[in-house]
């Protein structure tokens, strides 16, 4: 959700709750590879003529990452999702119309098919420095794009609350989100390759079970006072309260390829807060046990995708993703329906049964590879795949 609300969306009326006026404004973060147009090889180099393009086409709704093969677009705030999707396309389509005018593209996937990381160059910032410099070759391996959801909550007591009371319900995010089944030209066996990846750097995963607000900001203050980090926002979890934001941010997906699946899982994310919000008593007993099984429960999202099976502690059974998902679809259908974005969240049914980008991805490798005999044919259809479905 980039910088502030540049005079947005306060004429935006849809979807104002009924719970003390929240209206839980939602913006989205992703981060792409920038490609060679013809190869669609990872740059290792951004180039700065296109950088300073974007810059002027996208303004403060595009940065650089961490190492220069990546760049991020950030929408506003937007209480209505017509206006998020309308803004998040039209972000794709500026940045697709610079990238080819300097013969470039981008691709939306949480690893780029065949980069390898040994030839990633780290972005010249003075806070990449000093995240360089910390993680040394974890960091020049982050070769890794990931989706961003923020959801306003402006009380930071609520903030915590809700992440905690989240936690059960975030393998299943991993799980529609799945679009790295790739790593340096080989199958990794795993629908999401990049939280295995990611999960290499201090502070990520699962946060832990903060009772408050005050919990929460003893642990930084620890750190900082420490000298471990310099502020909040070097803490890399699946979920946390934004360091620049009065959100609680969802950082546990991959970056989607297909901007609908985006959109969806970004409904259903503000959705489920909303819900929480409404319904205190929901997980309100979450302890160590239900974390350990919602870490269970994210590696069998990372390996499956949507065609595993999440642990149930209650049922004391491994439940279909595909049935867990129908359920919280039910059970969020008042508050989507509130929020006006039910037929937005009707299409994480379309990603249960299309498949996600990973499944995508090796359906045509296998079948580029059936038909051509050799992998880097089959890689490079992958990789065209992902160009043209991300600039759709």
């Amino acid at each position: 959700m980039g910088g502030d609300d540049r005079g947005q969306d306060n004429r935006e009326q849809g979807g104002r709750g009924q719970d003390g006026g929240h209206v839980y404004r939602f913006g989205i973060e992703e981060e792409y590879f920038v490609v060679d147009a013809d190869t669609r090889s990872a740059l290792r180099r951004m180039p700065e003529p296109f950088m300073t393009a974007a810059r002027a086409a996208l303004d403060d709704s595009v940065a650089g990452e961490l190492l220069q093969s990546q760049i991020e677009v950030m929408t506003r705030p937007h209480a209505c999702v017509a206006g998020l999707r309308e803004e998040l396309r039209g972000l794709r389509h500026r940045l697709w119309q610079v990238a080819g005018e300097h013969r470039l593209a981008f691709l939306a996937a949480g690893t780029h098919p065949t980069a390898a990381w040994q030839g990633g160059k780290r972005t010249p910032e003075k806070r990449y420095d000093g995240v360089m410099q910390d993680l040394q070759m974890i960091g020049q391996r982050n070769m890794l794009c990931g989706m961003h959801v923020h959801v306003e909550l402006a009380d930071p007591e609520l903030r915590i609350d809700v992440m905690r009371r989240i936690l059960p319900f975030l393998p299943l995010f991993v799980a529609l989100a799945t679009s790295s089944p790739f790593w340096e030209g080989k199958r990794t066996g795993l629908m999401g390759y990049r939280l295995a990846a990611f999960d290499e750097l201090p502070r990520t995963g699962l946060p832990e079970l903060f009772e408050s607000a005050r919990d929460h900001e003893a642990y930084v203050e620890a750190l900082v006072s420490a000298g471990a980090i310099p502020d909040s926002s070097y803490v890399w979890w699946m979920i946390r309260p934004s360091a620049k934001h009065r959100t609680l941010e969802l950082r546990a997906c991959d970056s989607c390829t297909r901007v609908e699946d985006t959109l969806a899982i970004a409904v259903l994310y503000r959705a489920l807060v909303r819900h929480l919000v409404r319904n205190p008593a929901l997980n309100a007993g979450v302890d160590a046990v239900d974390r350990a099984i919602a870490m269970e429960n994210k590696w069998r999202a990372q390996r499956y995708g949507i065609h595993g099976g999440f642990v149930d502690r209650a049922a004391r059974q491994a439940v279909p993703v595909a049935q867990v998902a129908e359920h919280l679809l039910a059970r969020l259908e008042e508050d989507a329906q509130a929020l006006g974005c039910l037929d937005e969240m009707a299409q994480v049914g379309t990603i249960l049964s299309a498949g996600t980008s990973a499944d995508v991805q090796i359906a045509v490798y296998q079948e580029a590879r059936h038909r051509a005999g050799n992998r880097e044919e089959a890689l490079r259809a992958v990789t065209t795949w992902l160009a043209h479905a991300s600039a759709q």
